[in-house]
C-alpha cells in the first residue's frame, strides 16, 4: 500500500501535537465533558453593593459533590456541575445564606445572590423527585443564551406516553425535530431538511456518531432498538442551531444527555410493560384481509444504585430488554396494490401482513468516585446486543428479508479537576460497534418488474444482503474552562482538544444471492436479467481503514454587561482516511477508462482524470474551520425579555460505507447480464447478452461465467479525487420571554447544507451524451453498449448535494413543578425546505449531474408541525399525561412521464388533505406508597387514542404519456402505531 500522506499539514500537526501535550500536562485522568456539565453564575451582593470578599459553594444534594469559588469583584461562576439539585451556600462579611436550585444538563444559569436576600428571577420553589430521593430547589430558567435549545426533563421522560422506551422519542417536542416510527417499526430522528445522518448524540459528553452507516447515532441504522437504556438517562437537551464550538461531527441537531449516577442511599427500580395482538387495532391491510398478524411488544428492566463509601464512591447499574413481534405489510408496487390477483399465482400468498421478531438487551454501569472536593472520577460502560428478522415490507416479501445482528460496546473513564478559577475535564474512551445483516433465505432472488428493471412490483426468494460494517477504537478528549476572567466584562473561556484512533470496516457482498428479474408483461417464468456478486480472486468485498480524528476549539462566553452576552467560538476538525487517500485505481481499469471514447468525448461532462488515483492525488480535507458566533441581549437586565441570535458553520462527515465503495465493489463487484428473451431483445454481439438456459440458476454456472473475465459486466465505483466534508451554515434570530412560570420563544432560522456526497451514473453514449439525441430522459443503463469497454457500469461519487430550509419556530413552556403539580409544552414549526436532488444521501442517476433536477421540495419535511404535551399530578397518587402531534402532509417525489417517455422528469407533489400526520397519546399512572422508601405503580398508555391512520409509503408514479396514474399518492404502507394499549407495572425502593 502506498505510504502517501497529505503534503500540506506540518504546521497544523505541530499545533495539534502542542495542544495535545498541553492538554495532557493539565490533567492526569478523565472527566465529565463540558457539553453535559452545568454552570451557575451571577452577582453576590452585600448590603446592596457587590461583595469584594465572599465564597460561593455548590453541594449536590444526592451525591455530596462540592464546588467552591472565591468572589473578589461581586461576580462568580461555578462550572462543571453534573445536572441535578444543589444547595448554593454564600458567605460574605460574616453573614451566610443558602438556596436550593435545580440545574439542567449543559445549562448556564444566572443566579444573583444577596446575603439574606431573595432571588426574584428564579421560578417558584419546587420539590423535584429523583426516584427515591426528594430534594427541594428552585428550577433556574436559562434565558440569556444564544442557543436554540430545549430541555427534556426527568419528569417528561418518566410521565409522558410512549411505546418504544427510546429516550430520543421525546426530542420531537422540540420545534423543528421529528422522531418517526416507520411501517417496519424502525425509528429515525431528524432535524430540518437534512436526513437523520446529520444529527449527533452526546452522552456524558461523548459523541455517539456512526462513522459507517446512516442514522447519525452508532447502531441506529434500520433498527427498532434503542441507543441507550432509558432508565439510565437522567435528562437531556436538544440544540437545533447555534451550538457552541465544543460540538463536532454534526450538521443539524445536537442532543446532549447525561446519565444517572449513584447516590448516598441504596435504591433501585423494576419495570415491565407489555402489549399484544388483542390490545392493538388492525392496520388497514389486516382489516381488509380479516386477520391480524401476531403482535407482541414486551419491555422489562431493573436499576440499582447506592453508596460503596458514603459521599465518596457510588454505583449505578441498569438493564433493559425489548422483545418484539411486529407486523409487516407486503404490498405490490407499480399500481398492483389494488389488483394483487394479477400477480403470478405463486407470488400471491406472499402478499399481506406478516410478523417480524426482534430482541434487544442493554446493560449500563457507572462508578462515581469523589476522592476530594476538587476531584471527580467516573467510569461508565454500556453493552448493547440485538438480533432481528427485518428488512421486509412494501415490495419485499418475508423470505426476501434480512437476519441482522447489531452490537455496540462503549467504555469511558473520566476525571474532573476543579481549581480555584478553572475546571479541567479529561476523558478516555473505547468503542466497538458492529452491524451484520445477512439474507434470511439462501436461494435465488425473484424480482418482478415492469419492462423497466427499476420499476419493482414484488421481490421474493433470497434477498441480496451480506454485510459486516462497524467501528472500533479509542479516544482522548480534554476540555479546559477558565471560569472567571475579567476584561471589559466577565469571560468564561473554554478550550479543548480531541483525538480518536478508529478502525472503520465496511464489508459488502451484495447481491449475495443472485437476483433474477422478470417482466410482468412477458413470461414470468423466464428472467430477462440477472444481477449477482462474485469475488475477484481471494478478495472478500471488505476494506478497513485506520482513521485518525483531531479536533480543536476555543470558546469565549463574554458577559459584556448586564444586558449583552456574546458567544464567540472557533472549531477545527481533521480526519485521515487512508482507504480513500491511498487508494490506487487498478492499472487495467485506468487503461480502459483512458481509452474509452464515450467518456472522453467533449459532451460527457466528466474529466475522468479527476477520478483516477495513483495514491498521491488525494488529500484528507483540512479546511474544516467552523466559526460559531452568537449573542443575547437582555432588554431590562432581569432575564425576562431576551433577544438572541447567531451564525455558525458546522462540519459533519462522509459515511465510510459510501467512501469505501470503490474498494468494496472492485473486490466483490456486482455483475449484470441480460437474457435475449421475448420483449427484452439485447444485442447478441454484446458479451453480456446471453441466450437463456436453466443452468444459469446454478450459482456455480454464474461464477464460471465471470471467472474467465472478472471485469466483464462488473459494476465499478470511482470517487472524485477532491472529496470534501459536508457542512451546514446556520443563522437564527429570536426572542425569549419569561412571564412568571411561563417561558415563550419565537425563532426565525435559515439553514443550508452543502457538499453532501452523491453518486451519478458514469455510463455515456458514443458521442459522450447522457441522453439519446432529441431526448431529456433515459439514462444509458445498457452496460454492454454504454458501459466501460471490457467492464460494465460506471458509478462516480462526488460532492454536490444541498438542502436549504427557512423556519419559524414558536415554543411555549410551563415547566412542571411539584408545587403547581402540572406542566405543559407547545411547539409549532413552519418550514419551507428544498433540496437539489431526489436524494439526500445516495444515488442521483436520472440526470448526468444535479443541474437536471432543479430544486425540489424536501421529502418528509411538513410545512406545518405542532406537538403539545401536558403532565398533571391528580389526587390519590395518579399522574395523567398526554401528547398531541399534528403535521401537514409532507412533500413526496416521483417520476413524471406525462409529457412523453423521452421527456420524463423528477417531480414532486403533496398528498391531499390538510393534515398528513395526527396522533394523540394518553397515559395514566397510579402509585401506592408501601413504606418510606418502597412504592408500587401500575400504568396504562393508550397510543393513537383515536386510531388515526397515518401512512408511510405511497405510489409516487405520476403516469405514462397521456395516462395519468389514478393511484398517484395511494398509500402502500401504514405507519405504526395503530390504536394500542400498553400495560406497565413496577416498583421503586
Amino acid at each position: 500500500m502506498s505510504t502517501h500522506r497529505p503534503r500540506h499539514l506540518p504546521l497544523q500537526r505541530s499545533l495539534l501535537a502542542a495542544a495535545l501535550a498541553s492538554g495532557l500536562m493539565l490533567c492526569t485522568a478523565p472527566a465529565l465533558a463540558q457539553s453535559t456539565a452545568a454552570t451557575v453564575r451571577g452577582q453576590v451582593m452585600l448590603d446592596s453593593a457587590p461583595a469584594t470578599d465572599a465564597e460561593v459553594t455548590a453541594t449536590n444534594l444526592v451525591t455530596g459533590l462540592r464546588r467552591s469559588v472565591r468572589v473578589t469583584n461581586g461576580g462568580y461562576s461555578l462550572g462543571g456541575l453534573p445536572p441535578g439539585s444543589y444547595r448554593i451556600d454564600v458567605s460574605a462579611g460574616g453573614r451566610t445564606d443558602s438556596r436550593n436550585v435545580t440545574l439542567r444538563v449543559g445549562q448556564t444559569a444566572t443566579l444573583d445572590l444577596g446575603v439574606g436576600g431573595v432571588d426574584e428571577t428564579a421560578t417558584a420553589g419546587e420539590a423535584e423527585t429523583l426516584d427515591t430521593v426528594t430534594v427541594t430547589g428552585q428550577v433556574l430558567v436559562e434565558t440569556r443564551t444564544s442557543e436554540v435549545a430545549t430541555y427534556i426533563t426527568p419528569k417528561q421522560i418518566q410521565a409522558l406516553p410512549q411505546g418504544t422506551r427510546n429516550f430520543l422519542a421525546f426530542a420531537d417536542t422540540v420545534p423543528g425535530v421529528q422522531f418517526t416510527q416507520g411501517s417496519d417499526g424502525t425509528t429515525r430522528l431528524r432535524s430540518g431538511a437534512q436526513d437523520s445522518s446529520a444529527i449527533n448524540v452526546f452522552i456524558d459528553g461523548v459523541g455517539q456518531k456512526n462513522y459507517v452507516l446512516p442514522g447519525g447515532v452508532s447502531g441506529q441504522d434500520s433498527t427498532r432498538g434503542n441507543p441507550f437504556p432509558q432508565a439510565a438517562i437522567g435528562e437531556y437537551k436538544v440544540i437545533t442551531s447555534n451550538y457552541k464550538a465544543e460540538y463536532d461531527q454534526l450538521g443539524s441537531a445536537a442532543i446532549t444527555a447525561v446519565t444517572r449516577s449513584g447516590s448516598n442511599e441504596f435504591g433501585g427500580s423494576f419495570f415491565w410493560d407489555r402489549t399484544s395482538t388483542d390490545w392493538r387495532a388492525p392496520t388497514e391491510g389486516e382489516e381488509a384481509s380479516g386477520e391480524k398478524a401476531e403482535f407482541r411488544e414486551e419491555q422489562y428492566g431493573a436499576s440499582f444504585e447506592g453508596p460503596i463509601i458514603r459521599d465518596r464512591l457510588q454505583f449505578f447499574l441498569a438493564y433493559e430488554a425489548k422483545e418484539y413481534v411486529s407486523p409487516r405489510s407486503v404490498v405490490p408496487g407499480q399500481g398492483f396494490a389494488s389488483t394483487p390477483g394479477l400477480l403470478p399465482a405463486e407470488l400471491q400468498p406472499l402478499v399481506g401482513t406478516f410478523s417480524s421478531p426482534f430482541k434487544q438487551d442493554m446493560y449500563f454501569g457507572k462508578l462515581s468516585w469523589l476522592p476530594g472536593d476538587a476531584h471527580l472520577v467516573e467510569l461508565t460502560a454500556k453493552v448493547r446486543e440485538e438480533t432481528e428478522l427485518g428488512n421486509f415490507d412494501g415490495t419485499r416479501t418475508l423470505m426476501y428479508g434480512s437476519a441482522k445482528d447489531n452490537d455496540d460496546r462503549r467504555l469511558d473513564l473520566r476525571y474532573q479537576f476543579s481549581g480555584e478559577r478553572f475546571l479541567n475535564d479529561f476523558h478516555v474512551g473505547y468503542e466497538d460497534a458492529s452491524w451484520r445483516p445477512r439474507a434470511y433465505t439462501l436461494a435465488p432472488g425473484y424480482v418482478l418488474t415492469t419492462a423497466n428493471p427499476n420499476d419493482v412490483i414484488l421481490q421474493a426468494g433470497g434477498g441480496p444482503d451480506f454485510q459486516d460494517k462497524g467501528q472500533k477504537g479509542w479516544s482522548l478528549q480534554n476540555d479546559l474552562t477558565f471560569n472567571s476572567f475579567e476584561w471589559n466584562g466577565h469571560h468564561t473561556i473554554k478550550m479543548g482538544v480531541k483525538f480518536k484512533d478508529i478502525d472503520i470496516t465496511s464489508l459488502e457482498q451484495n447481491p449475495y444471492n443472485a437476483q433474477y428479474y422478470y417482466d410482468v408483461g412477458q413470461d414470468t417464468s423466464i428472467p430477462y436479467q440477472v444481477r449477482f456478486g462474485a469475488p475477484v480472486g481471494e478478495a472478500t468485498g471488505g476494506v478497513t481503514t485506520s482513521g485518525k480524528q483531531y479536533g480543536l476549539y476555543l470558546q469565549d462566553d463574554w458577559e459584556v454587561n448586564e444586558h449583552l452576552t456574546l458567544n464567540l467560538g472557533l472549531r477545527w476538525d481533521y480526519e485521515t482516511n487512508p482507504a480513500y487517500t491511498d487508494y490506487v485505481t487498478p492499472a487495467d481499469y485506468v487503461a480502459a477508462l483512458r481509452g474509452w471514447d464515450n467518456i472522453n468525448a467533449p459532451g460527457s461532462g466528466i474529466d475522468i482524470e479527476d477520478y483516477i488515483s495513483t495514491g498521491s492525488e488525494r488529500d484528507d480535507f483540512k479546511d474544516a474551520w467552523q466559526p460559531r458566533l452568537g449573542f443575547s441581549y437582555d432588554l431590562r437586565g432581569d432575564q425576562r425579555h431576551v433577544i438572541f441570535g447567531g451564525a455558525g458553520r458546522s462540519y459533519d462527515r462522509n459515511l465510510f460505507s459510501q467512501l469505501a465503495l470503490e474498494s468494496t465493489k472492485y473486490s466483490f463487484p456486482p455483475y449484470t447480464y441480460q437474457f435475449d428473451t421475448a420483449g427484452h431483445d439485447c444485442d447478441g454481439a454484446s458479451p453480456t447478452c446471453l441466450a437463456w438456459d436453466e443452468s444459469y440458476f446454478d450459482p456455480a454456472t454464474l461464477q464460471a461465467l465471470v471467472a474467465a473475465n472478472p471485469n466483464l459486466g462488473a459494476e465499478r465505483y470511482l470517487m472524485h479525487n477532491d472529496i470534501r466534508t459536508p457542512y451546514s451554515d446556520q443563522f437564527s434570530l429570536g426572542m425569549r420571554n419569561l412571564y412568571g412560570p411561563w417561558v415563550t420563544e419565537v425563532t426565525l432560522s435559515h439553514i443550508t447544507s452543502h457538499d453532501g456526497l452523491v453518486f451519478h451514473l458514469g455510463n455515456r453514449r458514443p458521442d459522450g451524451d447522457f441522453f439519446a439525441p432529441g431526448t431529456t430522459w433515459g439514462p444509458p443503463w445498457d452496460d454492454g453498449a454504454f458501459g466501460v469497454p471490457g467492464y460494465g457500469r460506471l458509478i462516480i461519487g462526488t460532492n454536490g448535494l444541498e438542502t436549504r430550509a427557512n423556519s419559524l419556530a414558536l415554543k411555549i413552556d410551563k415547566p412542571y413543578t411539584q408545587a403547581s403539580r402540572w406542566g405543559m409544552t407547545f411547539a409549532y414549526t413552519y418550514t419551507d425546505a428544498e433540496q437539489n436532488a431526489n436524494t439526500t444521501s445516495g444515488g442521483a442517476f436520472d440526470y448526468p449531474d444535479l443541474s437536471g433536477f432543479g430544486w425540489l421540495a424536501s421529502t418528509g419535511v411538513p410545512k406545518h408541525r405542532m406537538v403539545a404535551t401536558g403532565v398533571y399530578d391528580a389526587p390519590w397518587g395518579i399522574t395523567l399525561s398526554g401528547k398531541l402531534s399534528l403535521a401537514s402532509p409532507s412533500p413526496r417525489q416521483g417520476t413524471n412521464c406525462l409529457a412523453g417517455w423521452n421527456d420524463c422528469i423528477i417531480d414532486y407533489y403533496t398528498p391531499e388533505g390538510s393534515i398528513g400526520f395526527k396522533q394523540f397519546d394518553l397515559a395514566a399512572q397510579r402509585t401506592w406508597q408501601a413504606g418510606e422508601r418502597l412504592s408500587f405503580y401500575v400504568r396504562g398508555d393508550v397510543l393513537n387514542v383515536f386510531d388515526w391512520v397515518n401512512y408511510d409509503g405511497r405510489d409516487d408514479w405520476f403516469g405514462a404519456p397521456g395516462e395519468p396514474n389514478p393511484n398517484l399518492g395511494r398509500p402502500t404502507s401504514q405507519l405504526l402505531p395503530t390504536r394500542t394499549f400498553k400495560l406497565s407495572m413496577g416498583f421503586n425502593w
